[in-house]
């Protein structure tokens, strides 16, 4: 008899723990319009509306100006005092895709072999990740969940942060196929019997022609009869019409400039992600037309000779050369630190680039970047009431607190389980 006393109350201790660990349920559908009134609303293009009302219904704003001469309508927030900001947008994310870095059952970032573009990305999302709730409260309600790994890795689409599963979650599908562009150096590959320190990569030619060579196949199995069916081959047919994006992920000089002239000779749309080195071609970046999703600003310089603040202001020099930039945020620890994003983007105004310049690297130039600025990346009518409430400047972490946040018009908990853990142990020394 004890024993099955000892099962059911370990059944219970587990099932329990379960419900207490899981994520937050999702908001539910907007069901009457909402007022911001009195807040600075910044737009997310530049401008900036002071003592504004901003007034969205059925997850779409329907107003927006001064609250001297902008009507509201339905329940009204006072937020005088406070600064609105469309919601963030992290592109080049693994969020959701791994949990827990220790634990391979958690991790799905990646697939085996180098030519993956059919994988999608989406269908690996996990919409009850503990690690997307925590970037909510920091503003963060729009990713791009992109695969990893291969030379071609797969195909990325864009979410929004509040949904009971992945096909609530999609906000655009299979926007971009990724590829991780060769490097034209090397580092001496000590297990291999191979001399340390840096130098040329004899095999680039060689891995450049690799992509190329796939690019041709694809074409001629698309322009052909199809048959028997190739799955990676069919993959690709976006890039070839133009519906999708390549997304490069590429750091130097000579790679970034073949990467350019590789779209152009396929006639593909292409990004840069990453781009360490992006500033040195900034001219053939803003004369192409090709934009750049910048790697976090909070990085030391490679070599000795660069700018100790260099990854700081790399930002201003490419914005101010003409080019699109955006912030992602990929490397160590990168789901959790997806949460600093804004601080990213502080960084960078402070740093010389103008606040709402720098507010427009996570907010409207990511959307234009990604192909979604007609719904998301600024407050302005008939775009989605994705966007958020903060006690102060939310590119700065003094100032980033939010008391309200709305995706589609629903308001979101900002309850997690690090909110809960510093209520409770705030508690515990209230009194001392």
């Amino acid at each position: 008899m004890k024993k099955y006393i000892y099962i059911y109350v370990l059944c219970v201790t587990v099932l329990f723990g379960t419900f207490g660990y899981a994520q937050q349920t999702p908001a539910p559908k907007q069901s009457e319009a909402i007022s911001i009134v009195g807040a600075t609303a910044h737009i997310g293009n530049g401008k900036v509306i002071d003592n504004a009302t901003i007034v969205f219904e059925n997850g779409k704003i329907i107003r927006i100006g001064s609250a001297a001469s902008t009507r509201t309508s339905g329940k009204r927030i006072d937020a005088k005092g406070k600064h609105v900001y469309p919601g963030f947008i992290s592109p080049n994310s693994t969020l959701g895709l791994v949990e827990i870095d220790a634990v391979r059952a958690t991790r799905d970032q990646d697939e085996t072999g180098a030519f993956n573009p059919h994988i999608r990305s989406l269908i690996a999302y996990n919409a009850e990740s503990k690690v997307v709730e925590s970037c909510r409260p920091n503003g963060i309600l729009i990713a791009q969940i992109t695969p990893r790994g291969g030379r071609v890795s797969g195909t990325s689409s864009i979410v929004q942060l509040d949904a009971w599963n992945w096909e609530d979650a999609a906000v655009k599908v299979d926007d971009a196929i990724h590829i991780n562009w060769p490097n034209n150096f090397t580092i001496g590959r000590w297990w291999l019997g191979e001399e340390r320190g840096l130098r040329p990569n004899k095999n680039y030619p060689e891995q450049v022609q690799q992509i190329q060579d796939v690019f041709n196949e694809s074409k001629s199995y698309l322009n052909g009869s199809r048959s028997p069916k190739n799955l990676p081959y069919e993959a690709m047919n976006g890039l070839m019409n133009g519906t999708q994006k390549l997304f490069v992920h590429v750091d130097t000089e000579k790679g970034i400039l073949d990467a350019i002239n590789f779209g152009k000779k396929n006639n593909v749309k292409i990004v840069i992600v990453g781009g360490y080195q992006a500033h040195k071609v900034a001219s053939t970046l803003r004369q192409n037309n090709v934009p750049v999703l910048l790697h976090r600003t909070h990085y030391v310089p490679e070599m000795d000779d660069e700018d100790y603040d260099l990854s700081y202001k790399k930002a201003k020099i490419l914005t101010d050369a003409g080019v699109l930039v955006g912030l992602e945020n990929s490397g160590q620890m990168e789901r959790m630190n997806t949460r600093n994003l804004p601080f990213l983007a502080g960084t960078a105004a402070a740093h010389g680039l103008d606040k709402e310049k720098a507010l427009q690297l996570i907010t409207s130039n990511t959307a234009k970047i990604l192909g979604i600025d007609a719904q998301l990346g600024t407050l302005e009518v008939g775009k989605d009431a994705t966007l958020f409430i903060s006690e102060g400047d939310a590119l700065d972490m003094r100032g980033n607190i939010l008391t309200h946040a709305f995706i589609n018009g629903r308001e979101l908990s900002l309850e997690t389980h690090q909110t809960e853990l510093w209520k409770r142990y705030m508690k515990k020394y209230e009194g001392k």
